[in-house]
């Protein structure tokens, strides 16, 4: 079975992103092999709908569930509508996140644990 874990780098040792539509990169791990492939977030400077977009991206991945700090509204309902389990509140490693995962100790996340616009760049 495969998860998305959103990730500051692009390895299983990278932390955990809080962020899930302008995450640096987006692990898709099995969580029985561990075999991983990293996909860097082209989402990252989006203006809009970096949720969404993110969103749709990973729905395409066939995982089962996303692991992230974060999740605004609208990647959430995206995600939602695709099947996927959303958990929020990770933190640590992605390798950790994974391993949490396998073992249950994790619940989905039943709504957006922020608001829309959480992760946008400051305006200049």
């Amino acid at each position: 079975m495969k998860v998305c874990v959103t990730s500051e780098g692009n390895n299983l040792d990278s932390k955990v992103d809080p962020r899930f539509g302008r995450c640096q990169y987006f692990i898709i791990a099995d969580i029985d092999t561990l075999a991983f492939e990293a996909v860097q977030n082209p989402n990252i400077d989006s203006m809009g709908g970096a949720g969404i977009q993110s969103g749709q991206l990973i729905a395409g991945k066939q995982v089962k569930a996303v692991l992230t700090g974060n999740m605004g509204p609208n990647a959430f309902q995206t995600l939602q509508a695709a099947n996927i389990t959303v958990v929020t509140g990770i933190s640590g490693s992605v390798k950790e996140a994974v391993e949490k995962y396998k073992n249950g100790d994790f619940k989905a996340t039943q709504g957006p644990s922020v608001d829309s616009k959480f992760g946008m760049p400051p305006q200049k």
